[in-house]
């Protein structure tokens, strides 16, 4: 048994969300660099420079790589072997996530109803999804959404037998409507399986996958590269303004499902995909 502290939990998610938020992840860089490299429409290319050399100004001066800081979203993994004492892990969480956007005078986009629409001030609270594993460590996996991407996503259920080929129409057609709206290149993080809300907290969970790490299934890691061509023939481009690359990755996760469901969802991230990670 391993005694942690919930203050623990609140410095690293502060210190996390202001990562998050101020350095681009080296995979996502070096997609975006890969893809500007080999750009052919020029205004593309240039679009992409814009993108690297913001993503090199945040983080030297420490500054929000975005000006839409998001909704904090946190993929929580704890050891069942640890024992909390101070108080309540949310809170802790929650703490952490006030703190970091006070000390990263970052943007507070979240409100306390969604009609009533009254600013919290503090962009909280975050969501958080709890997860138990095995072991003594708590592992804290923080993602900032933007309102631009995340308002793009959709979900439809699928007859079971519905072929492959009516799910990458959905897909691609729910990346033509978003247009220019998810600031392309995005990346697509695809859910199937599950059941309603589960399927899109798969899809949700894909985009933290970093960009260079297939699906370990070899027939869905096809899957993605075939979803990720079709898309890139749309012709939107980098900020909608036409290019050979809309999609940066297409990371798709599964699960089992009714054997009278289909369900998949789309979660789309924007080319300033933001995320960290800590292990306590």
């Amino acid at each position: 048994m391993r005694t942690l502290s919930v203050e623990e939990v609140t410095v690293a998610v502060s210190k996390a969300v202001i990562e998050a938020n101020t350095i681009l992840p080296e995979d996502v860089r070096a997609a975006i660099q890969m893809a500007r490299d080999h750009e052919a429409f020029p205004r593309a290319r240039n679009i992409l420079n814009v993108i690297l050399e913001n993503a090199k100004m945040a983080r030297a001066e420490q500054m929000a790589l975005c000006q839409d800081t998001g909704l904090v979203v946190v993929d929580l993994y704890v050891g069942q072997e640890v024992h909390f004492t101070g108080g309540s892990v949310e809170a802790a969480i929650q703490g952490g996530v006030r703190e970091g956007y006070r000390r990263g005078h970052f943007r507070n986009s979240v409100v306390a109803d969604p009609l009533i629409r009254i600013n919290t001030g503090d962009n909280t609270p975050a969501i958080i999804h709890t997860h138990l594993v095995q072991g003594v460590k708590v592992e804290i996996k923080i993602m900032p959404k933007g309102a631009g991407s995340e308002n793009m996503g959709a979900m439809a259920v699928f007859n079971p037998e519905e072929n492959r080929e009516a799910i990458n129409k959905f897909i691609v057609d729910t990346v033509k409507k978003a247009g220019a709206n998810p600031c392309p290149p995005i990346i697509i993080g695809v859910g199937c399986g599950g059941n309603l809300e589960n399927c899109m907290y798969l899809a949700k969970k894909a985009l933290f996958r970093p960009l260079d790490r297939h699906n370990e299934q070899e027939d869905i890691a096809i899957w993605e590269e075939e979803i990720l061509a079709a898309v890139n023939k749309l012709n939107i481009g980098p900020q909608g303004l036409g290019g050979d690359t809309t999609a940066l990755a297409v990371n798709i996760e599964t699960g089992p499902t009714h054997i009278a469901s289909l369900p998949v969802a789309v979660n789309l991230n924007c080319h300033c995909t933001r995320r960290a990670e800590v292990v306590i």
